[in-house]
């Protein structure tokens, strides 16, 4: 297995390319050890010392490192681990993403509007956030102040041109296809 790695705008994370689908049901992100009890995979990478994330997409892994610690030293390590992860069909996620990740629920007009915002992260925002290595994902819409709550993650989450990212770029589009919003912020 042949494993391509990619610099991302984040100094801190790089993209693992298998070539070859990793998750398939969009992104999942785990952000300490504790919150990856339900994915062996990315347990067996928080096994490196070093890691500070795992981002799983669809044929990626992203993977960002703490900062006392220099790729050339933590680079190796993280290629042996996916290699052996995929060679011994180690799961991603073990569960329902659902149960992973309970949201709010809108109905009526609010429901609409989530949805379109829902359709325009996914068609226009997640495929050029996912180019380098990272994810964007709605949290919520605030109906009475118009404002959207997103949450970057992976290589934009703790980039430093991701807050102009999410303000020039994603806010003015969303903007411009859902008069509903008024404006968008990131969760952290």
């Amino acid at each position: 297995m042949f494993i391509q790695t990619e610099a991302t705008p984040n100094p801190a994370t790089l993209k693992f390319i298998p070539g070859r689908d990793v998750y398939k049901d969009g992104t999942l992100e785990f952000n300490n050890r504790g919150a990856a009890d339900l994915s062996p995979f990315a347990q067996s990478l928080f096994n490196i010392e070093g890691v500070k994330s795992v981002m799983f997409g669809d044929d990626f892994i992203a993977i960002t490192k703490n900062s006392n610690i220099e790729w050339h030293h933590l680079k190796p390590e993280v290629l042996g681990a996916i290699m052996d992860g995929f060679v011994a069909n180690m799961p991603i996620f073990i569960g329902s993403k659902d149960e992973y990740k309970p949201g709010p629920k809108y109905e009526g007009d609010t429901a609409l509007v989530v949805a379109e915002i829902e359709e325009l992260l996914l068609t226009r925002v997640r495929p050029a956030v996912a180019q380098d290595g990272g994810d964007i994902e709605f949290d919520s819409f605030d109906e009475g102040t118009g404002v959207v709550y997103l949450r970057m993650r992976g290589a934009c989450s703790g980039c430093p041109s991701s807050a102009i990212t999410l303000k020039s770029g994603v806010e003015n589009m969303i903007k411009h296809y859902v008069p509903e919003v008024t404006r968008v912020e990131q969760v952290f």
